[in-house]
């Protein structure tokens, strides 16, 4: 009989993880007044925030020891950083093996509009999804974010 076990944790038998999303790594969306948008969370929801909005911090399910992060961001409306997207937001998906899930998006027929981009954080790729939204898929290194400290909302 076949072990699933590791397969539910996102690792097929053979111990190599999966090249697949993992979780939401972000929410950003327009905004008139991104700073105001930013105090009034803060204010009324208890929203810790910096100059980019809000991290938010949650524990892994698999490592509970490992500290995991979720980006909250409002953008001034306009920005073309959601293009060739029309929409008025982005949703950034956790990923891990993002090379090997870029090669498997492009056999699919994905629109990847970017090459991945490295950053001691992690990895990033922009593409569109089939309804028209763009989307960022990010393999993290939370570890950094850790290191860096600063206030986070849990």
């Amino acid at each position: 009989m076949k072990d699933l076990s590791n397969e539910s944790k996102g690792q097929s038998a053979d111990e190599s993880p999966v090249p697949k999303v993992t979780g939401i790594g972000g929410i950003f969306f327009f905004s008139e007044d991104p700073d105001q948008t930013k105090k009034w969370y803060a204010t009324n929801l208890g929203l810790e925030v910096n100059e980019w909005g809000s991290s938010f911090e949650f524990r892994n399910a698999h490592r509970p020891d490992e500290i995991n992060y979720l980006q909250w961001s409002p953008f001034k409306q306009g920005s073309d950083y959601f293009a060739p997207s029309k929409k008025a937001f982005m949703i950034n998906y956790r990923v891990q093996q993002i090379e090997a899930l870029v090669e498997k998006l492009k056999a699919n027929g994905v629109t990847v509009l970017d090459e991945i981009a490295s950053y001691d954080y992690g990895k990033f790729v922009h593409l569109m999804d089939g309804d028209g939204n763009k989307i960022e898929l990010w393999e993290p290194v939370d570890q950094v974010f850790t290191d860096m400290g600063g206030k986070t909302t849990k």
